[in-house]
C-alpha cells in the first residue's frame, strides 16, 4: 500500500513539475500559457511540494501570492491529511 501511494506521489510531483517547466517554455516562446487553475489542480492532486520547488529554482510565478502562499499552504493541508491517515491506521 505504501508502496503504491510513492509511486503514485512521485508520478503527480513529476507531472506538476512538467507543467510547470512547460508554462514558463510557453510564455517565453508566446504561446498559448497552461491555465492557473490546471496548474492549482495539479498541485491539489498531490504535487505541490514539487511544483513549488521547480517555481522558485526557474523563476516561474514567484510574484504570484497564489502560488508562493497557496502551494506551501496545500503542501501542509497534504501533510496533516497524511499524519491524520497514519495516527487513524496505527492506532486501530
Amino acid at each position: 500500500m505504501i508502496k503504491y501511494f510513492c509511486i503514485c506521489f512521485l508520478a503527480l510531483s513529476a507531472f506538476s513539475s512538467l507543467l510547470a517547466i512547460d508554462d514558463k517554455r510557453r510564455a517565453k516562446n508566446g504561446m498559448r500559457r497552461i491555465s492557473e487553475r490546471t496548474l492549482i489542480l495539479a498541485a491539489l492532486s498531490g504535487g505541490a511540494l514539487a511544483e513549488y520547488i521547480t517555481m522558485k529554482c526557474i523563476r516561474h510565478k514567484t510574484l504570484h501570492k497564489k502560488f508562493m502562499i497557496g502551494l506551501p499552504l496545500i503542501f501542509l493541508l497534504h501533510l496533516i491529511i497524511i499524519i491524520w491517515i497514519v495516527l487513524k491506521v496505527a492506532l486501530n
